[in-house]
This record gives C-alpha cells, structure tokens and sequence, in this order.
C-alpha cells in the first residue's frame, strides 16, 4: 500500500515537471511580448485566482460528505503554519525566478538551464544539515541525472559570469523551495498552501516589474495565451500537484523527478517548435531516465 501511494505520489512529480517542460514554450512565445518579470509575476497571480475557486468547490465537497467544521479546520492545519508555509514557499519560488529570469539576462539559455536544475545535487546536500538521510544509490543517480543535463543543456564553454552567479543563486533557492515544501506539505492543506505561494511569488516579482519594466495592458493581452497556459497549468496545476505529491515524497527522489522539466522542455520545443534533437541532446534525455528509473527501486529491507 505504502509503495503504490509513493508510486502515485512520483506519478504527479513526472507529470508535474511535463507541464513545466512545456512551459518553456509558452514562455518563450510570452516574452515576445512582455519581460521576465512581468511574465513571472502575472502568470503566478493567474495561478493563485485559478486555486480560489478549487478552495471552494473543495470546502463545499467536504461540507457535503458530513465533515463537521472541526474536522475540516483539522484538514486544514494550523492557520499560521499554513501562512507561514505559504509566506517562505512564496519568497522562495518569486526570488528563485526572478534570479532564473535576470540571470539569463547576461548568459546562456543552455548554461542557465544545467546551473539551475543542479538543485537535484543541492537539494540531497542541504536535506543533510536537516536530518536527512541520502542512500547510496541516489547519491549514483544524482550524478548520472547530472552527467544527463550536462549533454542535454550545454554547449558552450563553461566559464562563470555574472548570468551564471545569478542562476546559481536561482538553484539554490529552488533546492530551499523544494526543502520548505517537504517540511509545510504534510501539515496544511496544499491546495491552500499553493495558493497563497503563488500570490506572495507574484508581489515578489512585481516589485522589479514595477520597477524595471513598466508593463502596459496591450503588451500583456497580447500574451494572453502563453500567460494562461503557465498560469493556469504551471502554476495553478503543476505546483499544487507538486506540494500534494512531496506529502509523502522523498525529497531527493522529487528533486530528481522535478529535474525531468529539462528533458520534456527539449522534447517540446522538438515536437511543438520544429526545434531539432541532437544525437548528444538524446544521449542526455537516455542518462536523464535512466538516473529517475534507478531513484525508483525500492530500498533493500533487513531481515
């Protein structure tokens, strides 16, 4: 039973990294129209308008199937633990994209997307000064992963600049983000929690686009479309999904789901783009599932 429930919990991960993959899509055709931090900002207020009215249908559920109000008040957690969860996920996820978006500003798109999925080694790094133990076998699997992206993401000579510092700090805030939902996911109601994660992301990343970038209505109208898809689907589906299947997941093996999100964002721009495939790119996506297969089998148990 335990293992079918982690199963599906992985099951979500992999689907959840599907529609960010996807995403790169919508956000490549997005900021035809409008900047980074503007795209950022509007796509994680839709996310968070989208969660309202699933927060309602999801009390009015519960009200029906004879939950009393205790009950539901339990279901959900603590109100200040939800607000705080939802307070640090928010800063976590609007700072960490923000960085993404400024960083790739001044380096590549390849560099930018190997340095940011290193949250797969970070997250096992830093799960390790909060009591958490890593098994052999994933610590294998996080430098396959790695090896992985290295052939599906770079092509250029590797040398650190000012983009490539900005990204790196932008890894290290998504392994925090991922770490602060494992410690908030088991203790408040997801749907909630994402909710307010996403509308404390969006007043994180309109500060610099009020700043920066004075966005006007047309411009984000005629984004409309790649602006529903990431708000609607990245962030209203993908990262409550997220939070509902890293309740019981590892966090390790959920960062090295997570990290799929670069090989579906290649196959994408292959299939909906026309983008081609290398032989080295498809030699990167082979190490990739390879690494997230090997992360699936079960921990031997001791007699």
């Amino acid at each position: 039973m335990e293992r079918m429930k982690q199963m599906k919990n992985n099951v979500l991960l992999v689907l959840t990294a599907l529609i960010w993959g996807c995403a790169f899509v919508a956000q490549s055709v997005g900021m035809d129209y409008v900047g980074p931090f503007t795209f950022n900002a509007v796509r994680c207020l839709i996310g968070a308008a989208v969660l309202i009215p699933v927060i309602l249908f999801m009390d009015k559920s519960a009200r029906k199937s004879g939950l009393t109000d205790e009950e539901m008040k339990s279901r959900r957690g603590d109100t200040k633990t939800l607000v705080t969860g939802g307070i640090c996920c928010g800063l976590a996820l609007g700072i960490a994209s923000s960085l993404q978006q400024w960083g790739i500003l001044f380096t590549t798109v390849g560099k930018a997307g190997f340095i940011t999925a290193m949250y797969i080694v970070l997250v096992p790094i830093f799960g390790i000064f909060i009591g958490k133990k890593v098994r052999l076998l994933i610590w294998f699997c996080v430098a396959l992963a790695v090896a992985g992206l290295y052939f599906l993401c770079m092509n250029e000579t590797f040398r650190l600049n000012t983009g490539d510092f900005l990204v790196i700090l932008c890894a290290v805030c998504f392994s925090v983000h991922i770490l602060v939902i494992d410690h908030f996911s088991p203790k408040v109601d997801g749907v909630r929690l994402s909710a307010i994660q996403f509308l404390v992301a969006g007043i994180a990343c309109g500060i610099p686009m009020l700043i920066w970038e004075h966005p006007e209505l047309p411009d984000i109208l005629s984004a409309s479309m790649p602006l529903l898809y990431a708000g609607v689907m990245s962030c209203g589906v993908a990262y409550t999904l997220q939070i509902i299947a890293q309740k019981n997941a590892d966090p390790t093996v959920a960062s090295l789901l997570l990290s799929l999100e670069s090989v579906f964002s290649v196959l994408a721009g292959w299939v909906i783009l026309h983008q081609s495939l290398s032989i080295r790119e498809l030699f990167g996506c082979v190490l990739m599932f390879g690494a997230i297969i090997l992360a699936q089998l079960p921990e031997k148990t001791k007699a």
